[in-house]
């Protein structure tokens, strides 16, 4: 028999014995049922840059907190799951034995132990999975169901596979992009972050996978979205690193210069103003999916011999999409930047695919640039608005 004082003596040792002195620990999990509501808490090694911790991951409501503990603060943390009261289930598992405790209303332990095991496991990196995505290169699975992205087992959800697969897709571009020469910290700016998906993926596999020293600062003008960004942060245990503003990407102050902008599906002319801000903060590099292109479709006009496009909507929406990016690589070509315009990823996951790399280091004001450009603008018979928003900067090239 139990007690209310949490587990008799005899499996409170086998516990601990087998969580700290036994080799092979793999996972210990915890279920608390209570008015309807389902708490888990499970513990499982890990290995960071600083040696090997305990991870404690807590799911509560649907909310996921994770922090890790060094062997002082896991084994209090143990104690304190050893000692929980009332009506539980506790599942321990290690490289030759599966524990399965449960604890009645009475108090009651009714406890089950497998047959002896023989499981090949790592200790320090508990999870055996071939590395074939980056979100496969490093422990993703706290954050993948902070996001929601995953299941509380650490499943993808079949409803989130397109966005796990977008979020790889980007952070193979991502990676691309970084090369291992470049500064010693990389500081990043989000603008119109939204749900932050990109934004904390994009600091986990940096700092994880990569081992890079990364301070994010996410902007977005929704209120409930960044508190929501701030919890999550929290959550998982990066509030320092990884911060959100709530503002308009064209006036928001960030403490810190970025040294990479990212933008990721902000609508119509905001990207342009993502870019633009790039711009003034003299970012040497910048990833940009666009969104819609309302703004140039709205004051098409021209086009020669291609006139007759504009006379069908869906053309002349499809035409302002394009002209609008090929604009907006022009005008970063005019400012220094080298270009290119890819698919980061397969049209199933969004139609919205279309990626812009930025990266600064040419002279700024070629004159085959500003041909092209101004070729392009005067066929067309309009003005971009990232050209009117970035005013002298570019204006003295024209």
């Amino acid at each position: 028999m139990g007690s209310q004082d949490g587990l008799s003596a005899t499996l409170a040792d086998e516990v601990r014995r087998l969580v700290f002195d036994e080799p092979g620990f793999m996972r210990l999990t915890q279920v608390v049922r209570y008015g309807g509501r389902m708490s888990r808490l499970s513990f499982r090694p890990v290995e960071l840059k600083t040696g090997r911790v305990l991870q404690a991951e807590t799911t509560d409501a649907g909310r996921v907190t994770v922090s890790n503990l060094d062997d002082s603060a896991a084994r209090e943390a143990i104690e304190t799951v050893i000692r929980q009261p009332g009506i539980r289930d506790l599942h321990l598992q290690t490289a030759t034995v599966d524990l399965h405790i449960r604890i009645t209303h009475k108090g009651r332990e009714l406890v089950s132990r497998s047959k002896p095991l023989d499981r090949t496991t790592d200790e320090a990196l508990p999870h055996d999975r071939v590395k074939q995505q980056p979100l496969t290169d490093f422990d993703a699975i706290p954050l993948l169901k902070g996001l929601g992205i995953a299941d509380p087992d650490g499943r993808i959800k079949a409803s989130m596979r397109g966005k796990y697969d977008q979020v790889n897709a980007f952070l193979r571009i991502l990676d691309t992009t970084l090369k291992d020469g470049d500064e010693d910290e990389i500081v990043i700016a989000d603008c119109g972050c939204g749900k932050a998906f990109l934004t904390f993926a994009t600091y986990f596999y940096l700092t994880h996978a990569r081992k890079r020293s990364v301070k994010v600062r996410g902007i977005d003008r929704n209120a409930d979205l960044v508190t929501s960004a701030r919890r999550l942060a929290a959550d998982l245990g990066v509030n320092e690193a990884v911060r959100f503003v709530v503002g308009d990407v064209a006036d928001s102050a960030l403490d810190i210069r970025p040294t990479l902008t990212l933008s990721l599906h902000a609508c119509d002319t905001a990207t342009d103003e993502a870019l633009a801000r790039a711009v003034e903060w003299k970012c040497p590099q910048i990833l940009c999916a666009p969104c819609c292109q309302h703004e140039l479709n709205k004051e098409l006009a021209g086009g020669g011999a291609m006139k007759a496009v504009l006379r069908h909507g869906i053309l002349r929406e499809r035409l302002a999409d394009l002209l609008t990016d090929t604009f907006r690589a022009q005008l970063l070509r005019i400012l220094g930047y080298r270009v290119r315009l890819m698919e980061f990823v397969s049209t199933d996951a969004t139609s919205k695919n279309i990626l812009l790399r930025a990266e600064y280091g040419v002279a700024p004001g070629q004159a085959p640039a500003v041909a092209e450009y101004l070729d392009l603008r005067d066929l067309w018979k309009t003005v971009p608005w990232l050209e009117k928003r970035l005013g002298e900067s570019v204006s003295r090239f024209l």
